[in-house]
């Protein structure tokens, strides 16, 4: 399997595969241009039907290249190597009928070898260089020599040689824009590669923080077993004890610490079970309907929120594994959004083609503009609390594995919302239709 790298590569050399088409494209064209006001204006005779054999080729090539591109082929440094020496021999061919070294347009030569000096890797470029020079150097000595059809003496060489001076002209600027055009087409290309590699080198870094977060956690749930365990101990034997039991206030303030014990005893298990877990292992299967109605009932029976909305829009129901992940998402960007707004807040299901979308309002402040643009990343908060703004880079990263994306945006009329897309397919055990 290609490394993300390896991938990237590919991407370019296509983006570049492209590029070299248009440039053989405006050559075609070019050509065209340039034999028939060499021929029909300037009355110079070339072998034309051979120059517009090689045409064909190129034409034919160009269709050949374009269908590898739409297959999906892999593009690599070899068939960008070999397209650009074709298009030098093709060169070579044309300059070769049609006056060899002594035709201005020799000097696209330069061309070919800064293409290849941005497209291809080292040795494949110095390999250009030295085709193109012996070729040049060929094209000094065997050549199809040109002149006009009635020679007029001193007069005629006088016009061939101001011909060459407009044709050098002429080359100079071809040159010069085709040169701006790819070259900066070609580093937009290779922008977009870097900068394409500095995303998944920050997606790995975080990907790596999430799983030592993860580790940290798992070790915590586990030493965390011992004390809890001698804690239930303890308060059963509380429970249990004459003296204490005769004081109803503390009898009920032990079974209130023994509940609160055994909801650190679910949390603990919790992180456990779905440390170290592939999504859905060891889950039941539900509806997602049932899923995140159980899910906002355990929330807000937990938080007891002022004033809470809760508004499902999934016409069509379809089947799911629970996931113990996706329920830690949701509670934490309605915890998020609840410490914002502890007055009112909202979530809303809905589905879209197939996508599944949850967006969590509140009516708080709403975001400030630089947490906006560092939304997901982690200890980007305004809380001044040790560990601050773990909890959406976490929601950020789990959607991204399922698949989905999670994004922020303020309100015009005042709070924010927060908005969950998931591909229904990450989801979906089996899809049930309505009938």
């Amino acid at each position: 399997m290609n490394s993300p790298q390896a991938s990237i590569q590919e991407i370019t050399n296509s983006k570049n595969l492209l590029l070299l088409v248009t440039l053989r494209w405006l050559a075609v064209i070019g050509q065209i241009v340039a034999i028939t006001i060499s021929t029909a204006w300037l009355d110079i005779p070339l072998p034309v039907w051979h120059m517009v054999s090689v045409l064909g080729f190129l034409i034919a090539l160009n269709v050949i290249t374009l269908y590898r591109y739409s297959s999906g082929a892999i593009i690599t440094n070899a068939e960008l190597f070999l397209d650009l020496l074709l298009d030098v021999a093709t060169l070579t061919v044309q300059l070769h009928l049609s006056g060899g070294a002594t035709n201005p347009f020799v000097t696209l030569f330069l061309l070919q070898a800064v293409l290849a000096a941005v497209l291809l890797q080292t040795w494949s470029t110095w390999t250009i260089v030295a085709i193109t020079g012996g070729c040049f150097i060929w094209l000094t000595t065997s050549y199809n020599e040109i002149g006009f059809s009635t020679p007029e003496g001193a007069s005629a060489h006088s016009r061939l040689f101001d011909l060459h001076i407009y044709g050098m002209f002429v080359c100079f600027l071809l040159a010069a824009v085709l040169l701006v055009l790819f070259v900066t087409r070609i580093n937009r290309n290779l922008r977009d590669q870097d900068l394409r590699l500095a995303e998944l080198r920050q997606q790995s870094a975080e990907e790596g923080h999430i799983v030592r977060m993860g580790l940290l956690a798992s070790g915590a749930a586990h030493e965390l077993g011992t004390p809890l365990a001698t804690l239930s101990v303890i308060l059963n034997d509380w429970e249990h004890m004459p003296t204490l039991c005769a004081d109803e206030e503390l009898t009920m303030e032990i079974a209130e610490m023994q509940t609160q014990l055994n909801r650190c005893k679910t949390i603990v298990s919790g992180i456990l079970r779905s440390s170290g877990e592939e999504r859905s292992e060891h889950s039941e299967r539900t509806s997602i309907v049932s899923f995140i109605d159980s899910v906002v009932d355990d929330w807000e029976d937990s938080r007891n929120p002022v004033r809470f909305e809760y508004t499902n829009r999934l016409h069509v129901d379809f089947t799911i594994a629970s996931d113990v992940l996706l329920q830690q998402v949701l509670f934490n960007v309605l915890d998020n959004a609840l410490e914002a707004s502890p007055a009112w807040v909202g979530i809303d299901i809905s589905r879209n083609v197939e996508m599944l979308s949850i967006a969590v309002r509140d009516a708080g402040p709403g975001f400030a503009p630089d947490m906006l643009a560092e939304f997901g990343k982690p200890y980007r908060s305004t809380k001044q609390k040790p560990g601050s703004g773990l909890g959406l880079f976490l929601v950020v990263n789990v959607l991204r594995k399922l698949g989905g994306q999670a994004t922020a945006a303020n309100v015009p009329n005042g709070g924010a919302i927060v908005e969950l897309r998931l591909p229904i397919a990450a989801l979906a055990v089996e899809t049930h239709h309505a009938g």
